[in-house]
């Protein structure tokens, strides 16, 4: 403390402060408290300097924390005694390079109330701007180059603020002070609209191109919508004709339309919705929420397309996240198809040529505008289990905020990258207590995905500083991820291969703080084994650093390979062969009635001499033979269609307790086996019995969650363990989730699971890379 009476700190602050007011919100803070000082941002989050009176000052550090701006995040806050200086203000200036980059960036962010306000009102000067923002909202992650994140380095550089905007720019005290999107009609980003031929049919005026594009959609029209992390494709969703269309157009047949709705849609008497839920919905992150179907919905059933989303009990649905969205649902229908704006297989178009070129032929017009978004990121997919928010997809709005690993011993990742799987991917790069997961990359199929993944990889790496010390990868050499960690082993990086199943549990582990060793119960469609078969269906016993497989689904071959997962119908007759061998051909069933007699003989005959027939533990796949049994999906044209029909098919209520039997073996290995061949025997005479499939679809779902749980508390009294991790993305699955979970509390077991992460593949790279750390502490 100075001769004065006057005390002096240096505070630096990091963690999500930068692009969320937090500058400003100091100064206000200060000026409140009558203290002077200053404050910049730097490459690790901010440093303030701030002295006063001790009293004031006590109080300013207490404020801070508890009435930090809604966007920011504070990881962590030094706070060092210093002298005080000749100072009678308190300031902002301006920000500092230095060598090592560790702010957290903010993800986009839906629009908020405030500027909501200014866009609805007709005296405003942002009046129906569709790119109105301000410090607590609008575009980040997908408009930064690089970090300190100031203007220059955001697609906003390009666009030169006017007198009134600057103002705002640089007045501490307006929620625009350094919002680097900062804009107005006069100065700012345009939209136009275009026919599919690229002629511009607004007559350069954007107030038209909003109310043409309305128009068009009221009238059937496909819309190609240029929102912040890409590309949409809308319709009206009441117009079943247009939504056909835009199956048809897209060659997407069955897959579920995500939808975005006005709040006072009417849309929502057509689905379950609790206090939770509608949170979600209505949070800032904005995500898809899936919602269960009504049987019976309050409104008429013709408000809604009965296309949307076929065979699946649930809807997903978003609220609008851009002002541009709100102007485009109230000027035209109040609820609107939103899927995504890409060429099959390819990752979201973000640029307004290569949209016209990869969907001119879907979309009938584009809306586009001239601001570029530097880096797509889709919409994150989310649900509440069990009061709980849980990832399908973990991307807008979410993505790149980290997940706190901090461990429970003093132990932390050094820089890790996980490259993740081959489907629904996602990266991982880990600094110190945090791991960045990447926004959705997708599945690595196409040479447009993995220039995306590896731009993605470079752009973290960047933004982050995060240069890797070891690379992690899965053990199947086919992916594209792991090919690319291969490349840069070859440059000397080292790598570590980590089984599929292991980082699943991992990623569950991490996220739950978890050290020592747990039990894993992983259930998915695909991973590659120890032994060279495909898993999925396992109890494991895992530590960071290693697994044993403790129990296993018994394996069913998968006649032709990959082309069992696109036909479920082949996964039913190797389920029937497992049980029945050669007399499959004499089981009168409908479904055995309904096969071509040649094509049946040909898959018994490869089973028979295991030619093209790999073997599977996988739940997925037993998921996909069930569903095709019951003749319920033979052929599917998206991911987990089979499994997702079985689920929407299936009367819990009818069969709550009357699991089938199942039985369970000891392999060679000491493994334990669960025995498929009794279930099966009495599905098929249900079968034959006439029993309604939804009932049989239920007591399958009810077999299967037993069976799960008492290979899992076996492990449990062998081993001694009762912390079990539940992961892979069987457990998207509510049914299995919720008995599943219910089941191993009745036997007292301490159950984890996944809410900062994707169950499924989307966190596996979270797995590979806590491996890899473990691994890498192990050396000397």
């Amino acid at each position: 403390m100075g001769a004065s009476g006057i005390a002096a700190k240096k505070i630096e602050i990091s963690g999500v402060v930068q692009g969320v007011g937090f500058r400003p919100f100091l100064f206000g803070l200060a000026c409140a408290h009558h203290l002077c000082g200053h404050v910049s941002n730097t490459a690790s989050g901010v440093a303030l300097f701030i002295q006063g009176k001790p009293k004031h000052l006590d109080a300013f550090l207490l404020d801070l924390p508890e009435k930090k701006p809604l966007l920011s995040q504070i990881s962590r806050m030094v706070s060092t005694d210093t002298q005080p200086l000749d100072l009678t203000a308190f300031s902002i200036i301006k920000s500092r390079n230095a060598r090592t980059k560790s702010a957290l960036i903010s993800p986009d962010v839906g629009v908020c109330p405030d500027c909501l306000k200014e866009m609805q009102n007709p005296a405003d000067r942002r009046f129906e701007y569709p790119f109105i923002n301000c410090t607590n909202c609008g575009p980040r992650y997908t408009i930064i180059q690089d970090i300190p994140y100031d203007r220059p380095n955001t697609s906003m550089t390009s666009f030169a603020m006017c007198p009134e905007c600057r103002k705002e720019y640089e007045d501490p005290l307006n929620r625009r002070f350094h919002a680097q999107p900062n804009a107005c009609p006069v100065c700012g980003p345009r939209i136009f609209l275009t026919d599919n031929k690229a002629k511009q049919v607004d007559e350069n005026d954007p107030a038209q191109a909003m109310a043409l594009a309305a128009q068009f959609l009221r009238q059937g029209k496909i819309v190609a919508v240029k929102g912040l992390g890409g590309f949409h494709l809308a319709v009206d969703a009441a117009n079943a004709t247009a939504v056909d269309l835009l199956r048809q157009r897209k060659k997407r047949p069955h897959k579920p339309f995500a939808l975005m709705a006005a709040r006072d849609s009417s849309l929502f008497d057509h689905v379950c919705m609790d206090g939770d839920e509608k949170a979600l919905l209505g949070s800032y992150h904005r995500p898809i929420v899936l919602l269960k179907k009504k049987a019976f919905p309050l409104s008429a059933s013709t408000l809604l397309a009965p296309n949307i989303a076929p065979d699946n009990p649930c809807l997903g649905i978003m609220l609008p996240y851009t002002p541009l969205h709100y102007l485009l649902l109230d000027k035209g229908p109040d609820i609107l198809v939103m899927t995504s704006g890409n060429r099959s297989g390819d990752p979201l178009s973000i640029d307004n040529a290569d949209a016209l070129d990869a969907f001119a032929h879907i979309a009938d017009y584009f809306l586009l505008h001239n601001r570029d978004i530097y880096f797509r990121v889709d919409d994150s997919i989310t649900r509440i289990q069990q009061g709980k928010l849980r990832f399908l997809r973990r991307s807008r709005g979410y993505a790149p905020l980290p997940v706190d690993i901090t461990p429970p011993t003093d132990d932390k990742p050094a820089n890790i990258l996980g490259c993740g799987a081959g489907m629904k991917s996602t990266i991982c790069l880990t600094r110190d207590r945090y791991a960045f997961l990447s926004p959705h990359i997708g599945d690595l199929e196409s040479i447009q995905v993995h220039k995306f993944y590896k731009d993605t990889i470079e752009h973290m790496q960047k933004i982050l500083d995060i240069r890797p010390l070891c690379v992690a990868h899965d053990l199947h050499p086919g992916y594209f991820s792991t090919q690319f960690a291969k490349r840069l082993g070859d440059q000397g990086i080292p790598l570590i291969g980590v089984q599929h199943h292991h980082a699943h549990a991992l990623s569950c582990m991490a996220e739950n703080h978890l050290d020592g060793t747990v039990l894993a119960l992983t259930l998915d469609g695909t991973g590659l084994g120890t032994d060279g078969h495909i898993w999925g269906g396992e109890v494991l016993t895992c530590t960071y650093d290693g697994f044993e497989r403790r129990a296993q689904l018994d394996y069913l071959p998968m006649p032709g390979g990959d082309a069992a997962v696109r036909a479920p119908w082949r996964m039913a007759v190797a389920l029937l062969y497992k049980v029945y061998g050669p007399g499959i051909m004499d089981l009168d069933i409908p479904f055995v009635r309904s096969l071509d007699k040649h094509k049946l003989a040909f898959l018994i005959q490869m089973m028979a001499r295991q030619v093209n027939c790999p073997l599977t533990s996988s739940t997925g796949r037993l998921f996909d033979a069930v569903s095709a049994l019951l003749m319920i999906c033979r052929e599917i044209s998206y991911d987990s269609q089979a499994a997702i029909a079985l689920a929407a098919a299936a009367d819990v209520e009818e069969a709550t307790n009357t699991a089938y039997l199942f039985d369970m073996k000891t392999g060679a290995d000491g493994c334990r086996i669960m025995d498929i061949g009794p279930w099966v025997r009495q599905m098929v005479t249900d079968i034959k019995r006439g029993v309604p499939r939804s009932r049989i679809a239920a007591r399958f779902h009810l077999t299967l969650s037993r069976m799960m749980v008492d290979a899992a508390a076996t492990v449990g009294q062998e081993t001694g363990l009762n912390r079990i991790v539940l992961s892979g993305g069987v457990f998207n699955n509510d049914m299995i989730f919720s008995q599943i979970t219910r089941m191993l509390g009745a036997k007292s077991f301490k159950v984890y699971t996944h809410s900062s992460v994707p169950c499924g593949d989307g966190g596996i790279a979270l797995g590979q890379a806590m491996a890899a750390a473990a691994l890498q502490r192990q050396k000397p």
